[in-house]
């Protein structure tokens, strides 16, 4: 997984999570991103930010994956 650079709308969402919502995102957080973090290469806020882009992806290729497997079962 490479590395991108946060952006800023996800930068302004990770400032503004409460204290349980960062808990909850660092539990979902990749191996790779905490590890850049620790190595002081991302901020842990920009840590945060790309891990909700990468949540907000992954959330689209499901829901357009689910919308497919529904038009094959109405068929």
């Amino acid at each position: 997984m490479k590395i991108k650079k946060a952006n800023e709308e996800y930068l302004e969402k990770a400032k503004s999570l409460s204290e349980e919502e960062v808990e909850r995102l660092q539990s979902r957080m990749r191996a790779k991103l905490t590890r850049r973090e620790e190595d002081k290469k991302l901020t842990p806020i920009e840590a945060l930010a790309i891990q909700l882009e990468l949540d907000d992806e992954q959330l689209a290729e499901w829901r357009e994956k689910r919308i497919e497997i529904n038009k094959k079962n109405k068929k």
